[in-house]
């Protein structure tokens, strides 16, 4: 059997890939190739094509490729390699070897012809006992962690960094590499590199990486053995070592992962050897433990922050502490939850775009700052913000955390977004001064919760209740009124919303565009001292005016809206539906305007 080895220019192997005879290999930068190299500029989305012939490898160069292939320091399209033979592909070496019998195809090394070992099973407070008989050395060698972690650009140039930084800290170590366990059991080499770049490649034991990783506590395992009782099936793994150990650590890849490192020690083995020699072996593994530690809680902080960084564009920081410093995931599962729903939206964008068309960057930066107004004002009354719709802008409350005072908040939000733009208007020199704004409010049953992955979520909440909070901030245009609510958030803040912060007026029976039930909506208006141009007495008698439109009595029902002042804009519809049947209701008349269009 054969495969291929893949290294990089300064030899460090990366990966291997068995060659079957009826399965030719692909080599590219795509991921679907069998052999992927998305780190290389150098080389093709799909370059080459590997086939195994008898005792030798066919390679084709693809037709679409724009990246050659060298063999023997020559460009070519298709040739001949032999086995043992190399070809390059922009930066990355192919060698192809074959695999001794006992082989695995897909792990590294097996086991089952490895050498009678002494192995060592350390618990973290064996370790805690042990003292380093070059602590100096060890602690200077330290010193230099942080500058390995901040100068990795990538997870490779981080995996080159750590295999250097052990075999400086650890003398005793000949070869280091960073060894995964997947979830088959299969043992991939991730990384290694040697202290002598002539040395060659090694091969970790399966069975040591399998003890240290495998089980539910994984543990750092050291194993000694004699390399002159080992046969020719294992040269590879013992030939030029005869002790190695694997650490466990958190976070280098998605799977199981460790520090692997291999030595010579050059003493016999026996039971007395081995016990004086634990000094400095133990006190290896230690600081590869050490680093170990230091490596997970780094890229845990790290990972930690990407989360919190793309949760707290939806959260408050209220329910962002809530939440915890481990996120507790389960929270965030979609769940159907009682929310009130938040659409609000700017007036006049489309006008503005196409009058804009030669400054559209400073348009869109205006343009931000408004949805920004929104978001601050979502977020900071406890609420989730979810995608931006175009220019509209959706927020909700009652999810990850159900609340009492959900519609309250929601309402308190609105009013606040409405004062922000409000006092912006007619200030000239203002990015936000001729922006206005609708906000529809509905309060219901809906599913919400995160979609995607931590690193990359989104939130978001779908239900009829999302449905009608869009279709009231499209009323808002015809109704003429800057906030409108259903009749579940106006029960719900009634006599829980104070009057001084916010006011309910009743407006009229309506069916939305699209809906199969009547709602009756309700504008929300800042309290009397904020917005003196209706009183609460003239509020009182515009609902009236209201009941006696909803009953029939458009006589009664003109009169009482007649009398609003006339800056209040809300009488302007119900008076024209008035006006356009000359007083009279029609005769199938029920109480409800309906809208034909959005």
């Amino acid at each position: 059997m054969y495969e291929v080895i893949a290294t990089n220019a300064e030899g460090h192997l990366w990966g291997r890939f068995p060659l079957l005879a009826n399965r030719p290999l692909t080599v590219g930068r795509a991921p679907a190739c069998d052999i992927s190299i998305p780190h290389d500029p150098y080389v093709s989305r799909k370059q080459a094509t590997l086939q195994l012939q008898s005792d030798h490898l066919v390679v084709s160069r693809l037709t679409e490729a724009t990246n050659p292939v060298f063999f023997q320091g020559k460009e070519i399209d298709v040739c001949r390699v032999e086995i043992g033979q190399c070809l390059v592909v922009g930066s990355t070496i192919l060698r192809v070897v074959a695999l001794q019998e006992n082989e695995a195809v897909q792990g590294l090394t097996p086991s089952a012809a490895e050498p009678a070992v002494s192995q060592v099973n350390f618990s973290s407070q064996a370790l805690k006992k042990v003292r380093y008989p070059d602590a100096e050395n060890r602690i200077e060698v330290l010193t230099h962690l942080p500058e390995v972690i901040a100068g990795a650009r990538t997870e490779a140039e981080l995996f080159v960094r750590l295999c250097k930084l052990l075999l400086r800290g650890i003398v005793n170590a000949e070869a280091a590499g960073i060894v995964e366990l997947t979830r088959d059991d299969t043992v991939r080499l991730l990384h290694w590199d040697r202290r002598r770049e002539t040395a060659g490649e090694f091969r970790p034991s399966r069975r040591l990486v399998q003890e240290a990783l495998a089980s539910s506590q994984p543990h750092s395992v050291l194993q000694v053995w004699d390399p002159q009782q080992t046969t020719q099936l294992d040269h590879t793994f013992t030939v030029d070592f005869d002790w190695a150990s694997c650490t466990p650590v958190e976070g280098l890849s998605l799977q199981k992962t460790g520090f692997y490192l291999a030595g010579q020690r050059n003493l016999p083995v026996n039971e007395t050897a081995f016990d004086l020699d634990r000094t400095h072996l133990d006190a290896d593994v230690k600081f590869t433990e050490l680093v170990s530690q230091i490596i997970g809680a780094v890229l845990k902080s790290r990972r930690w922050e990407r989360q919190r960084s793309g949760l707290r564009q939806f959260f408050a920081p209220p329910i962002l502490a809530a939440l915890g410093d481990d996120l507790d995931t389960a929270l965030l599962e979609p769940c159907e939850c009682d929310v009130t729903v938040m659409f609000c939206d700017l007036r006049g964008f489309s006008q503005k775009a196409e009058g804009a068309s030669d400054d559209l960057l400073g348009l869109l930066d205006r343009v931000s700052r408004a949805l920004g107004v929104m978001t601050q004002q979502i977020l900071s009354h406890g609420g989730v913000t979810g995608d931006f719709q175009g220019d509209a802008t959706l927020g909700f409350w009652g999810w990850p955390f159900p609340s009492t005072d959900l519609a309250v908040n929601a309402c308190r939000a609105a009013l606040a977004i409405r004062c922000e733009f409000d006092s912006k208007r007619g200030r000239k020199d203002h990015p936000l001064s001729d922006f206005a704004m609708g906000i529809g409010l509905a309060h219901g049953r809906a599913v919400a919760g995160k979609i995607g992955t931590l690193e990359q979520v989104k939130v978001t909440v779908f239900g009829p209740v999302v449905n009608l909070a869009s279709r009231l901030e499209g009323l808002t245009k015809q109704l003429r009124v800057p906030i409108l609510l259903d009749d579940a958030t106006a029960q719900l803040i009634r006599q829980r919303l104070p009057p001084e912060i916010g006011r309910l007026r009743k407006l009229a029976r309506v069916l939305p565009y699209g809906m199969d039930r009547p709602v009756v909506v309700h504008e929300l208006l800042p309290g009397e001292k904020d917005y003196p141009l209706l009183s609460d007495s003239q509020i009182q008698t515009y609902e009236l005016g209201v009941e006696k439109f909803i009953e029939g009595d458009w006589e009664e029902a003109y009169r009482c809206l007649h009398s609003m002042p006339s800056s209040d804009r809300a009488q302007d519809f119900l008076i024209h539906q008035i006006a356009m049947n000359n007083r009279q209701p029609p005769k199938d008349w029920d109480g409800t305007i309906r809208f034909p269009g959005k």
